[in-house]
């Protein structure tokens, strides 16, 4: 690796599976041009199910702009849109079980 260019992984996750891409861009590449990168790679085959256009994304866990410029060694992360918010279960769950002891 020159001192011209950085080195990143685009991640994707399924409940099935993981998809890592590794890539090495210019200095100035940003996130979107990072999973444009990654799109190429990845071929028909696995671009399949993957919210390339759609996605939120972030860098190791943080929310980030598709614009930015990433990191030498940063994991960009395309996030799966979830089937339903997490809290909003968690409170059906208790409203149940409290209507389950009354």
């Amino acid at each position: 690796m020159s001192r011209s260019s950085k080195r990143c992984v685009v991640a994707f996750a399924t409940r099935e599976r993981q998809y890592l891409w590794p890539l090495e861009l210019p200095l100035s590449a940003t996130i979107a041009e990072a999973i444009a990168a990654a799109r190429a790679l990845a071929g028909a085959a696995e671009s399949s199910g993957v919210p390339w256009g759609t996605a939120a994304v972030g860098v190791f866990g943080e929310p980030r702009a598709r614009a930015e410029v990433f990191a030498d060694g940063d994991r960009i992360e395309l996030y799966r849109e979830l089937a339903r918010d997490p809290r909003e279960r968690r409170r059906e769950q208790v409203a149940r079980a409290r209507g389950a002891r009354s």
